[in-house]
């Protein structure tokens, strides 16, 4: 997730719990991957969990992405009226 995204999502934490859980859940991924990104070799059993990791990470994502929309719709709205 690159910076621009973050600065959008931290202070709507507060505010939206779905937000909050997905966010801190795409933490938790981050940490774990980079703990297998960190090794020099992986056993098949472990990539298939990285793979696994990353599949959830991608899609508590794409998530996050559906709730910043809705709040950039609702913004976009509010400009308009």
């Amino acid at each position: 997730m690159d910076q621009t995204e973050v600065k959008i999502i931290m202070p709507l934490l507060d505010k939206d719990p779905e937000l909050k859980r997905y966010y801190e859940e795409h933490l938790e991924l981050e940490i774990k991957l980079q703990s297998y990104q960190n090794r020099s070799y992986l056993t098949p059993d472990e990539e298939m969990e990285e793979k696994k990791l990353q599949k959830l990470k991608l899609v508590g994502k794409d998530k996050m992405m559906e709730i910043l929309s809705k709040y950039r719709q609702m913004a976009a709205q509010k400009e308009t009226q």
